[in-house]
């Protein structure tokens, strides 16, 4: 049975709730009326709005963006996997133990030192305008290439964020998985692995959330995306609001994997305390 002392905390807790609700709610109110008056009263409010934020325009851009859009989900997909796949495995090779894999090391430790170094757009350069110019025999189309560029790249990024997962787990976990007898890949697999994924998964949704908003860059090497197909629109109507329709759509994309993104690390904040 609830006593009456903790009826009454339980009363005193909603109405602190809803007082900080109601603050919560006055204070960003107050706040978005200071902005909206702020911006709309500026002097070159009114061509800043005929620019950037056209409704007619935006009206006609928004079947083309949305379809550049696709290509860039398509793209998100595959890049992901590719370089959550070759990330791991740089991730693996610089974890091996042993003088005889120094030569592996170092080149694991080499790539991940170059691509995190690289600027993305260079690399994105080097693979879509270099590389077809040696006019190889099937040579992959621009799109391919460009993603192969974000896949090596962002790689690079995910490497790091395995091997520190990796590494987390205390090495008495391998003493007692290889005591009972599992080979260093049972080991690796079984019992470091998923305990190194678990910790490092808040990191790795974040450069997910990174590659989103940077597979707008295959748009430099041609490829028609919701970038390109903004860009396109812009020439035609000398208006730049096509961009900021391409802008909200990638927000809208990345919104769900976002709070996905959040509630994870929450959980595993919560999780640890």
């Amino acid at each position: 049975m609830v006593s009456q002392a903790q009826r009454d905390r339980i009363a005193y807790r909603r109405r602190q709730t809803l007082v900080s609700v109601l603050v919560a709610a006055a204070s960003t109110l107050v706040m978005g009326v200071l902005l909206a008056v702020g911006l709309t009263g500026a002097p070159g409010w009114d061509r800043v709005r005929e620019s950037f934020f056209d409704l007619d325009v935006a009206r006609d851009a928004l079947p083309d963006v949305a379809t550049g859009l696709w290509l860039n989900v398509r793209l998100l997909v595959f890049c992901a996997l590719g370089a959550l796949a070759l990330g791991l495995l740089i991730a693996l090779l610089r974890t091996l133990r042993g003088p005889v894999f120094f030569p592996v090391r170092a080149l694991a430790t080499g790539y991940t030192y170059t691509f995190r170094g690289l600027p993305l757009i260079i690399v994105l350069y080097v693979l879509t305008l270099g590389v077809p110019g040696l006019r190889l025999e099937g040579m992959p189309s621009v799109l391919v290439l460009g993603g192969i560029a974000l896949v090596i790249t962002y790689a690079g990024y995910l490497a790091e964020v395995f091997r520190a997962g990796i590494e987390s787990v205390h090495p008495s976990q391998l003493a007692a998985a290889r005591s009972l007898g599992l080979t260093y890949r049972q080991t690796m697999r079984h019992v470091v692995l998923p305990q190194a994924v678990r910790r490092v998964a808040p990191p790795l949704l974040n450069d997910t959330v990174a590659l989103q908003k940077d597979v707008g860059l295959v748009s430099l090497a041609g490829p028609i995306d919701a970038v390109r197909a903004a860009q396109i629109s812009t020439a035609e109507t000398f208006n730049y609001t096509p961009y900021i329709v391409a802008g909200v759509l990638f927000v809208l994309l990345a919104t769900p994997l976002i709070a996905v993104t959040d509630w994870v690390t929450l959980r595993a904040a919560r999780r640890q305390s």
